[in-house]
This record gives structure tokens, sequence and C-alpha cells, in this order.
């Protein structure tokens, strides 16, 4: 495949990626008017993307994406990169980090252990645990990936330059609002013990939770390291080839 089949690759992958996080955010937003309404669009994103298209759309860019990630890193030389590239990189790298664990209380619970996907009890669990900073640190990562991804490949363009302040205020503007809705949201669930006890999994259902979040930090971990070391064996053979080369 060529460079240039692989950027176009990249880049229609990662519009699909950002147009969920874009939409995931504009839910949370949503919080900030009421809970109810935020779950009316949580309904809605839910009818979009646990369809089957949606489904196979949403993890197959999330599967590319992700492997041209490692494609890069395994043939990337040497990491001297402008700052943007290192934000961008950063940031897109961090982000399963954060996001494993809500996949697995959202999507893995849904799919494999029928627990339907709803604000009230997401954002219940999240202030009882004392864990809504971690759900707020969720929303910067891959918005900033994204953002920072489009521009890379805007921004030769004339119409982007002349929006770039409109642009950077949308950037901004847009995880704070979100972050506003779900601050909004945690101030109207009730978080008595009754409560949030019946809004925990079942107990049976928790060790399968759990090990479901254990094996995907493993899995991701574990590529990742192995991509790094398998790019810097691969670096230092290339270094002593061309050493062979010139003596």
């Amino acid at each position: 495949m060529s460079e240039a089949a692989i950027r176009r690759l990249r880049f229609a992958s990662g519009l699909v990626l950002f147009a969920y996080i874009s939409l995931h955010l504009i839910n949370h937003a949503l919080g900030v008017i009421s809970l109810d309404l935020a779950e009316r669009g949580l309904g809605l994103a839910v009818v979009v993307w646990h369809s089957r298209p949606g489904t196979v759309l949403l993890y197959g860019a999330a599967a590319v994406h992700f492997g041209l990630a490692l494609r890069t890193v395994f043939l990337r030389r040497h990491w001297r990169l402008p700052l943007i590239e290192i934000v961008r990189l950063a940031s897109g790298f961090s982000l399963p980090l954060l996001l494993i664990g809500h996949v697995v209380t959202t999507r893995v619970a849904a799919v494999f252990f029928e627990i339907p996907p709803s604000y009230a009890r997401i954002v219940t669990l999240l202030v009882a645990s004392g864990s809504q900073g971690w759900q707020l640190a969720l929303l910067a990562p891959g918005w900033l990936h994204g953002c920072l991804g489009l521009w890379i490949s805007l921004r030769r363009f004339a119409w982007a330059q002349r929006w770039r302040p409109v642009l950077v205020a949308l950037v901004i503007a847009m995880p704070l609002v979100a972050a506003l809705g779900f601050l909004r949201m945690a101030n109207e669930v009730d978080i008595s013990p009754a409560v949030v006890a019946m809004r925990q999994p079942a107990a049976a259902l928790r060790p399968g939770l759990a090990a479901w979040q254990t094996d995907l930090m493993r899995g991701y971990l574990l590529a990742l390291g192995l991509t790094l070391v398998a790019g810097w064996l691969r670096h230092r053979w290339m270094a002593r080839q061309e050493r062979e080369i010139r003596e």
C-alpha cells in the first residue's frame, strides 16, 4: 500500500473516531440543560453506534487507526519532533489508558452483561466513588488528538488559516462546556447508599467486568511495548547496516 493510501486511510478512520468523540462531548454538554436531555442524546447515540453498521464502522476505524499508529511507532527512527506532533502523539496514546475503564462500564457492560447505558447510572457511580475528575480527564485527550490531526491535514488551505481563531476557540470551548454539563449532571443525581447500591452492577457481574478491564489494559500496553521494542531493534539493525556499507 502506498504512503498516500495510508495517509487517506488514517484520515478517514480518524474522522470516524473524531465524529464519535465529538458526539460524546455534545451529549455531555446537553447536561448543562438537564440530565434528562443528556439521557435522550445518549439514547440517540446508542441507536447510531450500537447498531451493526455503527459498531463495524466505529471499531473498524479504531482498529485501523491504532494499527497505523503502531506502524508509525515501529518505523520512526527518531523522536525529535515538532511540539504539535509530540502533543498529538502523546494525547493519542494516552487516551486508551483513560478510556478503557469507561468502555468496559458502558459498551462491554451493555453488550456482554446486558446493563443498559445510562448517564444516571454512570454519573451516580462516578460521583459516589469520587471518580468524577477521572471522567473529566477523559474529555480532553481524544478531542485534542483529533483536533490536532485535522489541523495538520487542513492547515495548508487558505480557508483554514482564515478561520483559525474560531477553530481555536472551538477547540477550547467544547471540552469546557462538556465538563460543565457533566458537573451539572453530577449535581442532579442521587448518591444516597440505597440508590448507589441499586445502580451498581450485580455482584456476580463485577469480576467479569474487572477481568475485561484488566485484559484490555494489558493487551494495549503489551502491543505498544512490543512495537516500541521492535522499532528500536529495527533502528539498531538499520544503523548497523549503514555503518557496514560506509566501511
